[in-house]
């Protein structure tokens, strides 16, 4: 398994995604704006993907991934293949009664979930009714992440990876087509959002029954691998839910600030997830299985070499993509969402959000590529202690920053515990022996940062310039930041081609040794 082919097939989807999703997002911004209803349908689509989180991409995914990978490795296809339907049937049995249950005492949890909208009737009714239609998206995109788990074991990553792009051509089509036919565009979107979860699942059923696997229902059994799939999956579950728990708690705050503060953190959230997702979720999707079958073949030095390049490439591309977002935000939110129901005022506050969260883009991303190193050894407890730990200095920091800061101050703590928890991994990972940086990349990451700083200069010093531009028409807006993050790209190549932070051969090398 070549992990560079495996990280650029995912990163290359999810650029796709990502731009698709820049697109339905400028589509909700002109046609929500950032008040009380666009309030509602964020807080309704973030709460089924908290548990999504929970169930598919935290503590299941965790202990999943290296339990199949292993079965592989030493049974053969067939036994994991069983054990993969075992898993999926279960799966499928706990979410359905899970999502019954929350659906009949939604106004309860919304109650605990968004308690600031109480103080209003209509924005509270109308966040349950969403809520309660974008749920069952839970059971759908959990079953789909745990048929990726499998796609991404036996290496086929592309189907899996372009999974995301269907949620978005969905969301869009509910926007373009479906909101005529509603009360409201949060209506249409509750709907696009629930009816993708169905497009994603039959669509990686698909892509996995084409590799020769068909995943059926069995009876739900709880068989020795089982057992082991819920023990190992149980700190991690308890792990992922005070990060819920966390994630609650930065809703609940914002619920609580002026009007539009959780559409301000949203959007640009999702400008600091196009980074994340292309070059985080694209390593930590490719190293686990990869690290897993390396770890249980005894390849030690694989798996070293594997974490390394895993890190170099990483910062490689985060550390500039911090600096250009933390220089150029303003711009950056400007051209993609103002313009409709998004004011000047609502792109201001929403660039001051993003500008804090690109300073912490580098450690989200340090924390996907570190953690499986935990989880291919079958260590599901350490990376558990070490989020609590950084889970509660976020909501303690939270709670103190919110005061003089507002919604600004909501990302300035989910940064800190961002770098506290990637510190952290890192260091443990040291101390057992298991994270030995090798000679390339700590001769190569002073100079990335040396790379990247030339090019923040560059960026701050073309500001004054392209500024007549940045307060003109959307077209002028649009091609002054077209020009600042290509002088940018250009910039850094440059001098990381110099410098010797990366070269263009390079690419062929890892290409080939990258495995």
């Amino acid at each position: 398994m070549n992990l560079l082919r495996a990280i650029t097939t995912v990163g290359g989807f999810t650029l796709m995604s990502r731009v698709l999703g820049f697109v339905r997002d400028m589509l909700i911004a002109a046609t929500l704006g950032a008040g009380l209803t666009a309030d509602a349908f964020f807080v309704a689509l973030k709460f089924p993907n908290l548990f999504r989180r929970l169930f598919a991409e935290g503590a299941f995914a965790a202990a999943f991934v290296p339990i199949f990978a292993g079965k592989l490795e030493s049974e053969g296809r067939g036994p994991a293949v069983s054990f993969a339907a075992q898993a999926f049937s279960i799966l499928a049995l706990c979410l359905t009664v899970f999502v019954i249950v929350v659906e009949l005492a939604m106004p309860w949890v919304m109650q605990a979930f968004a308690p600031g909208f109480l103080d209003d009737p209509a924005k509270f009714d109308l966040t349950v009714l969403l809520a309660r239609i974008t749920f069952p998206y839970l059971i759908f995109i959990s079953l789909t992440s745990l048929i990726a788990g499998v796609l991404n074991s036996i290496g086929r990553f592309a189907a899996a990876a372009a999974t995301p792009i269907l949620l978005n051509i969905c969301m869009i089509g509910a926007i373009l087509l479906l909101v005529p036919y509603f009360e409201t565009p949060a209506h249409a979107l509750a709907w696009g959002v629930c009816g993708a979860g169905v497009v994603q699942l039959v669509w990686l059923y698909a892509a996995l029954a084409r590799e020769g696997i068909v995943l059926r229902l069995p009876r739900p059994r709880l068989t020795e691998d089982i057992r082991t799939l819920y023990r190992r999956a149980l700190p991690v579950a308890l792990g992922a839910g005070i990060y819920q728990i966390n994630l609650l708690v930065d809703t609940v705050i914002a619920s609580l600030l002026p009007s539009g503060s959780i559409s301000y953190l949203f959007y640009a959230d999702r400008v600091n997830q196009l980074p994340l997702g292309v070059v985080g979720v694209a390593v930590g999707t490719a190293l686990l299985p990869m690290l897993s079958r390396h770890v249980q073949s005894g390849d030690d030095s694989a798996a070293q070499n594997g974490q390394n390049r895993a890190l170099e490439f990483t910062l490689l591309l985060t550390l500039p993509a911090a600096v250009a977002l933390f220089v150029i935000a303003q711009p950056v939110i400007s051209v993609l969402f103002e313009r409709g129901a998004f004011s000047h005022t609502d792109a201001v506050a929403t660039a001051k959000a993003l500008a804090v969260y690109a300073l912490g883009l580098p450690a989200y991303v340090l924390v996907k590529a570190l953690a499986p190193g935990f989880f291919a050894r079958e260590d599901t407890k350490t990376p558990v202690v070490i989020a609590v730990a950084a889970m509660a200095v976020n909501v303690s920091l939270s709670l103190i920053l919110m005061g003089p800061f507002l919604h600004v101050g909501i990302a300035m703590a989910t940064v800190i515990s961002a770098w506290l928890n990637a510190a952290c991994l890192a260091i443990v990972l040291r101390k057992r022996g298991q994270l030995i940086l090798d000679a390339r990349l700590c001769s190569r990451l002073p100079r990335t940062i040396v790379a990247a700083a030339i090019m923040g200069l560059g960026l701050y010093a073309g500001l004054d310039n392209a500024m007549p531009w940045l307060d003109g028409t959307v077209v002028q807006r649009a091609s002054a930041l077209a020009v600042l993050v290509g002088g940018g790209l250009v910039v850094f190549g440059l001098c990381a081609q110099i410098s010797g932070a990366a070269r263009i051969s390079d690419l062929a090398a890892l290409r080939n040794r990258a495995a």
